[in-house]
């Protein structure tokens, strides 16, 4: 289930009339936004070029214009394939999780592993804020959906409490998507010093407890 989503995400990467049709085409188009992730990460949007993209993914120039336009529609496509990454590879924790905050220390967990892996995440998400603001808006905000979306149904089904509903489940899921975004910095990006385990462990004990004395 898992690989046929990532499958679709991939050829649904590429500009408007240019997904591949073939599993030729589908792999080049992979070696690209593949290759777009380091390059982008490690030189910034600005500094990055097609040729370089290309080079790096070991594919004809011609084959990165046979599926996007652009060098600004290659890192949209890269933005919206990361965020679909990060969600293939947590949804699978989270759901296997006997309850809503066993759940969201999975979450979070396999996110810190997913960051230690793919570093480059953090830059390209922050460029979006200013190469591409709309696909910048998207990844936090569908993200925060999701949490949403499944704490309202712990809350149906009596895992967390029942008022976390409607305006209350937002504020919650953008209040993990934050805690979660500065952990995987903090723990993925900054500084691998302390287990993903200790910090999912210290989370699920902040949402099941709080900090009240």
């Amino acid at each position: 289930m898992a690989g046929e989503r990532a499958a679709s995400a991939t050829v649904s990467a590429a500009s408007e009339g240019k997904a591949p049709r073939t599993d030729r085409g589908r792999k080049t188009l992979r070696a690209i936004l593949d290759a777009a992730a380091i390059e982008f990460g490690e030189r910034g949007f600005h500094e990055t070029s097609i040729s370089g993209i290309t080079r790096r993914a070991g594919v004809a120039l011609g084959s990165f214009y046979t599926y996007f336009d652009s060098k600004d529609a290659v890192f949209r496509a890269l933005v919206r394939d990361m965020s679909d990454q990060v969600r293939d590879h947590v949804t699978p924790h989270i759901r296997a999780a006997p309850d809503q905050i066993a759940a969201e220390r999975a979450g979070l967990h396999s996110f810190i592993e997913f960051v230690r892996g793919h570093k480059e995440i953090y830059r390209i998400i922050d460029e979006a804020e200013f190469v591409d603001p709309d696909s910048f808006r998207a990844h936090y905000a569908t993200t925060a959906d999701r949490i949403a979306q499944r704490l309202q149904a712990a809350a149906a089904r009596g895992d967390v409490r029942g008022d976390v509903q409607g305006n209350t489940a937002e504020v919650y899921a953008w209040a993990i998507m934050g805690m979660n975004v500065f952990l995987g910095l903090r723990y993925g990006v900054w500084n691998e010093d302390v287990s993903p385990d200790a910090v999912a462990d210290t989370v699920a004990q902040l949402l099941a407890r709080g900090i009240a004395g």
